[in-house]
């Protein structure tokens, strides 16, 4: 599974041809998560609620990015990096 960001030890990754809708893999600390691309809500799993919070704000400011992404993954080609919430 292609990692997308790296970011205060959140990993977010993404599968390519996954099951609607749009939404990311987070893991953090043993915590897995699937967050809405559209909302930045947890939909399954769990994280703790600090870092659901910076997952989900990240989400938003990167939506267009995580959107396109989810695109390419549907086609089966090549995701993009996206910047991570502590600009590395």
């Amino acid at each position: 599974m292609p990692t997308l960001a790296i970011f205060f030890g959140i990993i977010v990754r993404m599968w390519h041809d996954d099951h609607p809708p749009p939404h990311i893999h987070v893991e953090y600390q043993g915590f897995e998560a699937l967050v809405e691309i559209s909302s930045g809500e947890v939909s399954e799993g769990s994280l703790p609620r600090k870092v659901a919070t910076i997952v989900k704000e990240w989400c938003l400011v990167h939506q267009a990015e995580l959107q396109d992404n989810w695109q390419h993954a549907q086609r089966f080609e090549p995701l993009d990096r996206i910047q991570g919430a502590d600009r590395d």
